[in-house]
């Protein structure tokens, strides 16, 4: 097994902490993984996404450029990368922030209303945590579990109470996710 993904959107949206707790998470499970950023020079709102792939044997190559599953967060991600998303690929897509339906129709379109979701929690910081739940419920389904030692990692003791909110992101998130296979 070997899974290719795109996480793309604005710097500032935690896309690139979305690739990394993926990874975390996935090496708690004795996955083999690969992360490679990439951003512009700006601080916040400018392009950034990152690759990630997750197998169960070596990685041959990093290289993200033809994603099985793409995540995207905003309308200039989804018009830069939908064409690269394989064929039969899957596409997940912050609908709060995007406001057209994919133009592909040979790719599954999954819609997350991820901002809706993170302002009914209170915090719309979280938008990329529901995001990242929907994602694993629909693709590797890591437990829950090993997605949270990853970012109480990633947060450190001095922002854990923060963690209460971004678990109920995950959980929320993978509950506002349809199925790959029904």
């Amino acid at each position: 097994m070997e899974l290719k993904v795109l996480f793309a959107g604005f710097g500032g949206q935690g896309v690139l902490l979305m690739g990394q707790l993926l990874c975390k998470a996935a090496m708690h499970e004795n996955y083999e993984v690969s992360w490679m950023p990439s951003y512009g020079p700006e601080m916040r709102g400018g392009e950034a996404n990152c690759g990630v792939v997750v197998a169960d044997e070596p990685i041959g190559s990093p290289l993200v450029t033809e994603p099985d599953i793409a995540v995207i967060m905003n309308k200039p991600s989804l018009d830069k990368f939908e064409p690269n998303i394989k064929v039969g690929g899957t596409l997940l897509y912050n609908t709060s922030l995007i406001d057209r339906e994919p133009l592909r129709k040979d790719i599954k379109a999954i819609p997350v209303k991820c901002g809706e979701i993170a302002q009914e929690l209170g915090n719309i910081r979280v938008a990329n945590m529901v995001m990242l739940g929907a994602f694993n419920k629909l693709s590797l389904n890591l437990p829950e579990e090993s997605l949270i030692e990853a970012l109480r990692d990633a947060l450190g003791p001095e922002k854990e109470k923060l963690i209460p909110i971004n678990r109920r992101a995950i959980e929320i998130g993978a509950g506002a996710s349809v199925p790959l296979d029904p």
